[in-house]
């Protein structure tokens, strides 16, 4: 009897270390294919200035923001403003964690993540409203898509203009209701990125309308009258 219940034990012991061996596997295999991703994806442009050279480097973003634009209204200049004030046109970047006791690495002071930094609750109601239920912020299509949706989104409940990039800007940081009530008002950090971000979109109008024909017809198959107007 001794002996069979001593056989149980070693048997368990040996279940729970393979249960613990599997379990870090599957977490060791999981951060090696999120880090996989990360390296795979677009390095940030080296000049973030100028939307010529943005678009020079990554030449997909100009047809992932002109099918924003055709299908939300925002312009192309100021979907991209948005990203780089939000990311720096970093792909998996997520806010810095907190620290507990100011040493032990702790929660994330909010769920944003991607190129727009768009946060899970909204970005729920985006893959609902929307229809991309495969949507991933870290694609810079489905970021710019979002971008749109959401400044759409702001013209309709509080008549938000589509070309006011700086107010734009301040009901996506503070959402529809934030905004209402404007809770920017005691911000100035909010207020001087608002600022920032419709400085930087006005410069990004003004220099797409200088290369804009680099891009519009760049794949064979665009050609008149199928290439964009």
């Amino acid at each position: 009897m001794a002996s069979a219940i001593g056989w149980l034990r070693v048997r368990r012991i040996k279940q729970a270390r393979l249960r613990f061996m599997a379990g870090w596997l599957l977490m060791g295999g999981y951060l090696l294919l999120a880090s996989g991703c990360a390296m795979l994806a677009p390095a940030p442009p080296e000049n973030q200035r100028n939307i010529c050279e943005i678009f020079r480097e990554q030449p997909s973003w100009y047809d992932d923001a002109r099918d924003a634009e055709e299908r939300w209204g925002t312009p192309i200049a100021t979907q991209l403003a948005f990203i780089q004030q939000e990311s720096g046109f970093r792909s998996h970047v997520r806010p810095p964690r907190t620290r507990l006791l100011g040493i032990i690495p702790w929660r994330r002071p909010s769920s944003a993540k991607g190129y727009a930094q768009a946060q899970d609750p909204v970005w729920g109601e985006y893959r609902d409203e929307a229809g991309s239920l495969f949507a991933r912020r870290t694609s810079m299509k489905h970021a710019t898509d979002f971008i749109g949706w959401y400044n759409a989104r702001s013209h309709r409940q509080l008549g938000l203009s589509l070309h006011d990039p700086e107010r734009l800007y301040l009901a996506y940081h503070e959402g529809a209701g934030g905004y209402r009530r404007g809770t920017y008002r005691s911000k100035p950090r909010v207020r001087q990125a608002a600022r920032q971000v419709a400085a930087r979109a006005n410069r990004y109008q003004a220099q797409l309308g200088a290369c804009e024909a680099e891009f519009r017809c760049r794949h064979f198959y665009q050609f008149w009258p199928l290439c964009r107007a």
